[in-house]
Formats: structure tokens, C-alpha cells, sequence
């Protein structure tokens, strides 16, 4: 693992929830409110409570199990598990999850891209998961 993606990891553990929801809940205004959030790097999970502008409940989402790795072709981001408490929004992540979404090229950003693909760094036994 090279310098700036264990800097980036350290910056990421370290980045209080408080500060992604108030900065979240900045570029969201008029669309969500974001409420709680949890973003273990370690566990690979995220999760998220957000409340649609207007609406009364929230949301619930939870991602598990995400990486993003070069295939040797491109960069692909996969997701194996993800759950809400709305049924609609469980059958949309049905479509999402266990898949191997490609990444676009943009030759601009292939050095950030392998960054990103370092800090996400897929464990083997997640590729094996791969649809």
C-alpha cells in the first residue's frame, strides 16, 4: 500500500460523522436531510439515514461488502450487499448489487482513479463474489 493511500485511509478513519453530515446535509438542502451516518473503511459497510424534503420518515440504507479493482481491462466498483427498510428502494439495490460496474475511462484522471482503486482495494475473496 503506497504512502497516499494509507494517508488517505487515516484521513478517512479520522474524519468525524458529524462533519460528512453537516457537509452532506449543505450540498443536499431542498432534496434530503442526511441524519446519521457510518462509514467503516475497515468493515467495508456503509450506513446512511437520510429524510426526503418533505417527507416525514426517514430512509434507511446500508452497503456492505464494496470495492472498487482493476480487472487488468478497466476499473470496476462493486457492491455484494445492500438493504433498506423500503422495500421499493431493496428491489432498485437488487439491481445494483453483486455486479461488477465499469468504471469510464477518462485518461485526465487514471492517476486519481488507481488511488481510489487502492484505497478500495478489493480482499480476493470478494472478487470471488463477482457475478
Amino acid at each position: 500500500m503506497s504512502f497516499k493511500s494509507s494517508l488517505i485511509r487515516f484521513v478517512i478513519k479520522l474524519t468525524p460523522n458529524a462533519l460528512i453530515i453537516w457537509g452532506a446535509n449543505i450540498i443536499m438542502k431542498g432534496i434530503a436531510e442526511l441524519t446519521q451516518f457510518n462509514f467503516d473503511l475497515d468493515a467495508r459497510k456503509v450506513y446512511v439515514q437520510t429524510r426526503l424534503y418533505g417527507e416525514e420518515h426517514t430512509i434507511e440504507v446500508t452497503l456492505e461488502d464494496f470495492a472498487v479493482f482493476n480487472d487488468g481491462e478497466s476499473y470496476r466498483f462493486i457492491i455484494h450487499h445492500a438493504n433498506s427498510d423500503r422495500l421499493w428502494l431493496n428491489n432498485i439495490l437488487a439491481k445494483f448489487t453483486g455486479k461488477a460496474w465499469k468504471i469510464p475511462t477518462l485518461p485526465l484522471f487514471a492517476a486519481q482513479l488507481e488511488l481510489v482503486a487502492e484505497v478500495f482495494s478489493a480482499k480476493p475473496a470478494v472478487l470471488e463474489k463477482i457475478h
